[in-house]
């Protein structure tokens, strides 16, 4: 029941700014250290480590050149893509507060008119990979944390995939449960990760203080021209450090601008940093410690504690990670990219936190299958990266066009601000698609097979919306009908659902054609997802007159939103609409899909069409009707 999405919604919207002397800035401070940069600050577990086997393999130890390059291209990764693009740029870029992947693609939609099919494809391609991003995040993260416990004794070693797995099904097993009472703790935890983290690094670089000469970019630039294909190869690994940086933008609209800079400028960089320049000191001074330099930082008395503590963050990583995916599936509904699915709300008093059972139960067997497929962190993190780049890219595209069209940049000042970091992130993924025969072809995998569905269930969609368009009265004549030939009437409303509000409800019409009666109030509802987060309620409801039979209700929600129309119709009674649940029916159509040689999709997609529409969940629920008052009318249709 959905009609075209609509955009609306400014540059700078209300949550996007908190001010430091606001009573909640630090605590929204502290709880974007834990939801926000969980992902990121676990990167020291896994990172380095990688990017320097990709320089020398398992056999060389690592020379100065090379360690002080790797340590030079991590430092300004840090602060090109994350502070820079992200922390200082395209916070900025929030629609009506609430940034992500889809809040600026319906921007850019926007910006160009509404009619660019490019601007949709583009959030299509971000939001299927970052699919396949939510799948490895918790499977690397878990695994890399276990595996401390190898440092301790080599006993540990054969029991590391079968701890990660337990670990990896109770996390999702509790996701029913909600997130609200385990979030309280997240920024805490995270702080305390970070403080430890510092503190062992600064040790490190005490001890050996030539490792500070990484800040001069002249070391990374070195090492890649004199590496060739190897300095492109671990400038995939290099990657490593910075993914994660999506949800600086993607929790924009939880924590707002303020708290999320705050936290990234004064704990996660600088705490990052300083780790990475202690590992980068440990392996100067003991290149064996290759093996796992960021658990060789600690005493072994600190061993267990820390891996104690790791196990800790990377869960918090992982939950950030597996909620984001939650968010992104309501919001692609709300869009019209997936088909309706079952959204159950586990929290009353905080927004946003919901579970959907069919998305949680594919990422569990996702992140289960890679874990038990690849078996090592340092195996694993060949299949990390291209998502998250290959999304970045698509976030430099579009924010492009936002400053250039959405900001009224002149055309040469929004390509001078934002190609230098898509040229970086092309760079990037390039460097991360040599991966894709190593275990890189995994999110291309996931990613592609999102876009399979995305794409089918809007083409399908809109050829199915189309036809029965076609075949639909237009509700006018229709009305007119009535009012010259009055049926019998009945006491009570009903409200019939109808995705056209121009066209007479198909459930009306089977309704009149089976009983010959109308109710003494008749309401023709259409439901409509502007691309705007949230409606405010002074625009949620329009309310116009069709004769004296009909009214015409439109309700509008964000694509952030849930819809509840029992709630809506509520606002409505305030406007003046006669609106009794106890004696309303809701008249909905229950269409059965059926093939057609002649829809003008493939017959394999014709298929999947079918396959997906009878799986989606049904409209009572998702506009969470009372159960006790709804009428189906089954109809049956082709495409």
């Amino acid at each position: 029941m959905m009609q075209d999405t609509k955009v609306s919604g400014a540059a700078d919207g209300p949550k996007s700014e908190v001010s430091p002397r606001a009573p909640n800035f630090w605590a929204l401070t502290l709880g974007s250290i834990g939801v926000v940069y969980g992902d990121i600050g676990t990167s020291p577990l896994y990172a380095l480590r990688v990017s320097v086997l990709a320089a020398v393999g398992s056999n060389a130890p690592a020379g100065e050149e090379v360690i002080l390059g790797i340590l030079s291209l991590i430092i300004w990764a840090l602060i090109l893509i994350v502070t820079v693009k992200y922390v200082l740029i395209l916070l900025r870029a929030d629609n009506n507060g609430e940034g992500g992947t889809l809040a600026l693609m319906a921007l850019a939609h926007r910006a160009l008119g509404g009619h660019s099919l490019v601007i949709i494809t583009l959030g299509m391609i971000s939001a299927a990979l970052f699919y396949g991003d939510a799948m490895i995040t918790p499977a690397l993260s878990v695994l890399s944390a276990v595996e401390g416990l190898e440092i301790e004794t080599s006993a540990f070693r054969g029991y590391v995939v079968p701890l990660a797995v337990v670990i990896l099904f109770a996390l999702f097993a509790v996701q029913s449960r909600g997130t609200a009472r385990v979030a309280s703790f997240f920024g805490p935890v995270t702080l305390v990760w970070f403080i430890v983290i510092a503190i062992a690094g600064a040790w490190q670089v005490a001890q050996n203080p030539g490792v500070l000469a990484a800040f001069n970019p002249v070391h990374g630039v070195r090492f890649l021209l004199s590496h060739g294909y190897i300095g492109l190869l671990t400038l995939g690994a290099v990657f490593l450090v910075v993914t994660g940086a999506e949800a600086l933008y993607a929790d924009l609209g939880h924590f707002g601008r303020g708290p999320i800079r705050m936290a990234w400028l004064t704990v996660a960089l600088p705490a990052l940093t300083i780790n990475y320049l202690g590992q980068g000191a440990l392996l100067l001074a003991e290149p064996t410690a290759i093996e796992n330099p960021f658990f060789r930082l600690y005493p072994e008395w600190a061993l267990l504690p820390m891996v104690g503590l790791a196990t800790a963050a990377t869960v918090i990583a992982s939950q950030a990670v597996i909620t984001g995916a939650y968010s992104l599936t309501r919001q692609a509904i709300q869009l019209g990219l997936l088909p309706r699915l079952e959204i159950r709300h586990t929290s009353e008093a905080q927004f946003g936190q919901i579970y959907i059972p069919r998305v949680n139960t594919l990422l569990l067997i996702g992140v289960l299958l890679l874990v038990v497929q690849f078996r090592s962190s340092a195996a694993l993190a060949s299949a990390y990266g291209i998502a998250v780049t290959g999304t970045m890219v698509v976030t430099a595209i579009m924010a492009l066009i936002v400053v250039w069209k959405y900001w009224k940049w002149p055309l040469w000042g929004a390509a001078a601000l934002m190609v230098p970091f898509l040229l970086i992130d092309l760079t990037f993924l390039s460097a991360n698609l040599l991966k894709v025969f190593q275990g890189g072809w995994v999110p291309l995998m996931i990613g592609a097979m999102v876009m399979v569905v995305m794409l089918t269930w809007r083409k399908g969609a809109r050829i199915l919306a189309a036809k029965t368009r076609r075949l639909e009265t237009p509700i006018d004549s229709l009305i007119e009908s009535l009012e010259k030939h009055q049926p019998h009437k009945v006491q009570g409303t009903a409200v019939f659902l109808t995705a056209d509000p121009d066209s007479a409800p198909t459930a009306l019409l089977h309704s009149l054609k089976h009983y010959k009666v109308l109710h003494e109030q008749n309401v023709v509802l259409t439901i409509i997802t502007e691309s705007t987060p949230r409606v405010a309620h002074v625009d949620r409801v329009s309310i116009a007159p069709l004769g004296t039979l009909f009214t015409r209700v439109i309700i509008r929600f964000g694509f952030m939103e849930t819809p509840n129309i029992p709630k809506a119709l509520a606002i409505a009674r305030k406007q003046g609409l006669s609106f009794d649940i106890m004696s309303t029916s809701f008249f909905l159509s229950r269409r059965s899909v059926r093939q057609d040689t002649r829809s003008g999709m493939p017959v394999w997609q014709d298929r999947l069409f079918i396959i997906i529409a009878r799986n989606a969940d049904d409209a009572s629920s998702y506009f969470q009707l009372p159960t006790d008052r709804v009428v189906e009318i089954g109809t049956q249709v082709t495409v």
